[in-house]
């Protein structure tokens, strides 16, 4: 059987933390920054974790993760 080819695209979006857990950065940072507050800006440059019910799918297309 060959090797499993990792998603190059999701390889740069998601890592594993220390605890098993995925990271994800979050959206909506890139433009259209005057009408967001700057509490809603600073609290978006946090990572977060990936949900749950997205793990299935981030599994199947990061085999090696």
């Amino acid at each position: 059987m060959p090797k499993m080819k990792t998603n190059r695209g999701a390889a740069k979006r998601f890592k594993l933390s220390g605890s098993g857990k995925l990271i994800r950065r979050k959206a909506f940072t890139s433009h259209i920054l005057t009408k967001k507050s700057t509490k809603r800006k600073r609290n978006l440059r946090q990572s977060a974790v990936v949900d749950s019910a997205n793990h299935k799918g981030i599994k199947r297309i990061l085999p090696y993760m």
